[in-house]
């Protein structure tokens, strides 16, 4: 009697079977969901499924092995719930670890790439071009940004390297560990959103799971790797109505202070100068898919320096990512082939504003217009201004074709440059992309106009694919609204790759090796159709072994012929004495080289994770234009002592050694640390500490003579060894709730020394950064 009263009372409490119309598995194709409109649930995010309204959800499930190994079931199970009211959408997550505890810690905002994750990838326009991602651990910290489809990776195309995470989106989550597994909730509101303006619309959706304990990735529909476009192969979201954004109107005003300090001059001591400044930005959405953004003296927020680099070629310029809030929301609308329009050339904007969405459904719109800090130019003072414009209209299924305009003026100076492109997929494995543009720049008497153009194939199979392309910058071509890492050459690269799986649970579970042959030209030597000035073939062999561990080796063999104009103001120095007299630089026409590289990253542990990469080579150094024996390290260490706390070390070194008498030519040493501590989900500390270290000898040739070099004034001066070491120490308090609203407060200190030592530092400068921003939503 009594077990038959406690079966009819679990039968009344337990939550009501769900139908199986709303089950819908991924590995059966069962990837069209008719999701509920509930305008009565209510529940609390704490993390808990255990409301009502989860019993009346879609429920999601089904997933399918991604990385390494595409195809097969997954190991883990996992269930996504999904639902929505008038206001929001709403992803409840049930993530099962039957192998132990989830990797999990209490980390800062996008920091979550050494825990377990889900994204959710929405694709709100549903062309299948691009993806808003929501991602989480299993306590709910956030990692958001904008997937994108566009570029190729040798033939992987369909990888994760267009996963943009600087934007931030407003949203709310809460997860909690589990006995198998952890529990999040996500509540997305629709003023976060940017959708089609019509009255029922259908969504992209794919979830993504990343499992640490096996290195592994899962997603919901059966994702293959043999398609030009990861986006394209999502789930639907059916019958979506009656969403409702009310009024998007943002405010953000923002103030900082900042406390410089340096040694007073000419009086011993040290001097501090105070700049507070007072700023904003607004965000309107316009339309349910067209925003409009204004600011005014925005803040760079750059509160940790741009980590340290090492330079192989002086030829290549430094790339370095855009930070600043203003300019990341809506970013994606600006990407081009060839990186046309780059945001960081507006330094330190008096005032800003910017139309971004999408018009029709098929056309994205993106217009920045900003007035630059006052520089210098024809003997005067001028803002520079700066309008860039960029138009990309969907063509087809998955295609695109697209116009770039930017305009940066300055007094009687001015850049222009026009460009169109072009992106064609075909039969699902292939796409072609073409881009041409021209410059027009001048200086108020007379205007120069060049070109540059750039063209790519690419098929992304399973087993084998290959990314050919070509591309010419011409010398005079220049975008100063833009980044291009180096003008005036012209680059034809062909890669194949070839990929082969092995057996479910064996040691290896995929290799995969790229053969690269590369040539690069002057432009002008390309035109005249004559051999490449720098070439190269490589063989890059990567393998993915069980459990997380990544292996890798590359085999590369070229040689590099002698630059036009990089050594003008070079001579050398021959006889001794009064018999001195110098000579025109030189040395050989062409050297050739070789390298090898050697690499090999662990699993993430549950307390540690690490890489090395280490290459040495025969190979040019371009300081003296002669042959050298290079080695390069590049090793990263990351610690989770506990939950909260984190560390990461990392150490650069770069070594040149002369090929005839094995002296040391050049060091360079970036030792960097990074320790965060975790107060709450909102709040932590961090520090961090950076030693750059760097020593050049004397210059001589290939023949052993000693290397003089123009001065400003055109003297010929002979080089001196060149020694710098500075140490930048950074300590810094962030409480950020949201995106918007923030309150940082920061000290930094750069120190250098003449001993190739951290012994004897001196202060150089040092300064105090405040700064406090709230967002107002209405």
């Amino acid at each position: 009697m009594f077990f038959s009263l406690l079966a009819a009372f679990q039968l009344v409490t337990a939550p009501p079977a769900r139908p199986p119309s709303e089950v819908y598995r991924g590995r059966e194709n069962e990837v069209v969901v008719r999701t509920p409109r509930i305008e009565d649930g209510e529940i609390e995010l704490d993390g808990r499924l255990d409301e009502p309204v989860w019993g009346r959800a879609a429920l999601l499930t089904g997933f399918s092995e991604y990385e390494p190994v595409d195809g097969m079931p997954a190991e883990d199970s996992t269930e996504v719930l999904v639902w929505y009211s008038p206001n929001a959408i709403y992803f409840g997550i049930r993530a099962h670890e039957p192998h132990g505890a989830p990797r999990a810690t209490l980390a800062d905002r996008d920091k979550i790439d050494g825990d377990d994750y889900i994204q959710i990838l929405l694709d709100t326009f549903h062309d299948g071009r691009r993806a808003l991602v929501f991602g989480v651990n299993a306590f709910g910290v956030q990692s958001d940004g904008i997937r994108s489809e566009g570029g190729g990776n040798a033939g992987r195309s369909n990888d994760f390297s267009g996963l943009d995470l600087s934007p931030d989106f407003l949203y709310e989550s809460k997860g909690r560990l589990t006995e198998d597994g952890y529990e999040v909730e996500l509540r997305i509101p629709f003023k976060s959103l940017r959708y089609q303006s019509v009255p029922v619309q259908s969504w992209g959706i794919q979830v993504l799971r990343k499992v640490q304990h096996s290195g592994h990735q899962q997603t919901w529909t059966p994702a293959r790797k043999g398609a030009a476009s990861f986006i394209a192969q999502s789930g639907t979201l059916d019958g979506l109505r009656g969403l409702h954004r009310g009024l998007v109107l943002d405010l953000n005003p923002v103030a900082t202070t900042k406390v410089a300090g340096a040694p007073a001059e000419p009086e011993p001591g040290w001097s501090y100068d105070a700049t507070p400044e007072l700023g904003g930005n607004v965000r309107w959405g316009i339309t349910s898919n067209l925003t409009l953004n204004g600011t005014v003296n925005p803040d760079f927020s750059q509160v940790e320096a741009d980590a340290g680099q090492l330079v192989t070629d002086p030829r290549q310029a430094l790339f370095f990512a855009e930070k600043r809030p203003f300019f990341l929301d809506g970013i994606e609308q600006f990407q081009t082939p060839g990186q046309l329009i780059y945001t960081r050339r507006i330094l330190n904007p008096v005032a800003a504003g910017k139309v971004t969405g999408k018009l029709g459904g098929r056309t994205d719109v993106g217009f920045l217009s900003a007035v630059d800090e006052v520089t210098e130019a024809d003997g005067r003072l001028h803002h520079p201004v700066f309008n860039l414009l960029r138009v990309r209209r969907d063509v087809g299924a998955q295609s695109t074709a697209g116009l770039v305009y930017t305009d940066r003026t300055e007094g009687s100076s001015f850049n222009r440059v026009a460009g169109a492109d072009t992106r064609i997929i075909f039969k699902q494995l292939y796409y072609a992309e073409f881009q041409s543009a021209v410059s027009f720049t001048g200086d108020g008497e007379s205007t120069r106009a060049a070109p540059a153009w750039q063209a790519t194939l690419d098929r992304t199979g399973r087993h084998f694919g290959f990314h050919y392309t070509v591309s010419g910058t011409h010398r005079d071509f220049e975008a100063q609204s833009g980044f291009l890492d180096r003008t005036g050459v012209a680059q034809a690269k062909v890669l194949n790759r070839f990929t082969a799986f092995g057996p479910q649970g064996g040691l290896l579970e995929n290799y995969t090796v790229y053969l690269s042959l590369d040539g690069r030209w002057e432009y002008d030597r390309f035109t005249a159709g004559r051999v490449p000035d720098d070439m190269s073939f490589s063989a890059n062999n990567n393998f993915s072994l069980r459990g997380g561990w990544h292996a890798g080796a590359q085999v590369s063999i070229g040689s590099s012929r002698l630059p036009t104009g990089l050594y003008d103001g070079y001579a050398a120095l021959v006889g001794a004495g009064g018999a001195a007299d110098t000579v025109a630089f030189g040395g050989r026409e062409r050297i050739p080289g070789a390298s090898v590289q050697l690499s090999l990253n662990t699993p993430q542990f549950q307390r540690f994770a690490g890489s090395v990469s280490v290459t040495g080579s025969r190979d040019v150094n371009f300081d003296e234009w002669a042959p050298a024996y290079i080695g390069l390290a590049d090793v990263s260490v990351d610690w989770r002592p506990t939950e909260r706390v984190r560390v990461n070390a990392r150490y650069l070194h770069q070594r040149y050694v002369r090929v005839d008498d094995h002296s040391v030519a050049h060091l360079h040493s970036i030792p960097r640390l990074k320790v965060e501590y975790q107060l709450a989900r909102p709040i932590f500390l961090r520090f961090v500490g950076q030693y750059d270290s760097e020593w050049r000898d004397a210059l001589r040739d290939a023949d052993g003579r000693p290397i003089l070099v123009a001065g400003d004034d055109g003297v010929l001066r002979r080089s001196v060894e060149m020694r710098r070491n500075d140490f930048r120490a950074d300590w810094l308090f962030s409480y950020q709730p949201n995106p918007g609203t923030v309150l940082f407060a920061g000290y930094g200190s750069s120190l250098a020394s003449d001993a190739f030592t951290l012994r004897d530092l001196r202060r150089e400068s040092d300064g105090f950064f405040f700064k406090i921003s709230y967002l107002f939503r209405m």
